[in-house]
């Protein structure tokens, strides 16, 4: 068994490396499993095991990569970057960002331009925050020791944004968050951009009960890529607002807290806070133990 799980280890390798080093002619499912020597059938549920993700879904990523870079670094137009990425054309480039980043490949490369961003700067239990929204819902919601810095982290993300500070009906919504009479909760609106791996992962933190905890692995389980427990990760920690999506319920499954961006005291409180407010004797949810 350990023989074959190592030949499986060395098989999925080759063909990440084949991938990355010749993603410019897009491979096919056959070729790449040809190359490793398995039926395309085969290869493709092993690669999906070991990697997390299938092979055209992790080709897209390399691509997308590429692609990212061409857009920040150069004055490549839409049509030179999708050929440079060797994609057909700028459908197909189009396709890829809006699959992948959640926007079109024009608004990443303005970086925002025609986006209205209202930011606040509001208290919670667990220390302030810097809260912002768009006309469609809040896209940014995190714990901050430093406001200037928050700030310039949340300006990162869309450079070329227009930024007002002022607090709003959508922010005000989300702040019911902390209270404890959630009958309104259905009025807090998201707007969240994302890969689709991501946007699978914080799905299901939102099924997470409060009071109760899950695990990385049984996230893992519950999206079916039962070995991707490092990419669940990954995705946690990319959640943009704390909070409202809940991945301070996400532990280890050995009981360790696990890591937090905003902080394993803060974590460990927040656990503790809704833990009193619903079951305290039962901290571990049945459906996500």
């Amino acid at each position: 068994m350990m023989k074959q799980d190592q030949l499986n280890y060395e098989r999925i390798a080759k063909a990440i490396e084949y991938i990355r080093l010749n993603f410019k002619k897009q491979p096919s499912l056959e070729e790449i499993a040809e190359v490793v020597s398995l039926s395309p059938f085969h290869f493709q549920r092993l690669f999906t095991e070991w990697a997390g993700t299938s092979p055209k879904k992790f080709l897209q990523y390399i691509s997308i990569a590429y692609a990212r870079k061409l857009l920040k670094e150069t004055e490549a137009s839409l049509f030179d970057v999708a050929y440079e990425t060797g994609l057909s054309g700028n459908s197909r480039l189009h396709e890829l960002f809006i699959n992948i980043e959640g926007m079109t490949p024009a608004e990443f490369k303005n970086g925002g331009k025609d986006l209205h961003i209202r930011y606040s700067f509001v208290t919670s239990p667990f220390g302030p925050l810097l809260l912002a929204s768009t006309e469609k819902g809040v896209c940014y919601m995190a714990f901050y020791d430093n406001q200037e810095n928050e700030l310039l982290k949340l300006k990162s993300t869309f450079p070329q944004a227009n930024y007002l500070e002022g607090f709003d009906k959508i922010q005000a919504n989300a702040l019911l968050i902390f209270q404890k009479d959630w009958t309104k909760l259905d009025q807090i609106k998201l707007h969240l951009k994302g890969t689709s791996f991501q946007l699978k992962v914080w799905e299901s933190l939102l099924k997470i009960p409060m009071g109760k905890l899950s695990t990385y692995g049984s996230i893992a389980q519950s999206i079916s890529v039962p070995n991707a427990s490092r990419a669940v990760g990954t995705a946690i920690g990319s959640n943009p607002v704390a909070f409202l999506i809940p991945c301070h319920r996400v532990i280890q499954s050995s009981g360790n807290l696990g890591g937090y961006m905003w902080g394993l005291n803060r974590k460990s409180a927040i656990i503790g806070w809704e833990a009193s407010i619903t079951d305290p004797l039962n901290l571990i949810s049945e459906n996500h133990s």
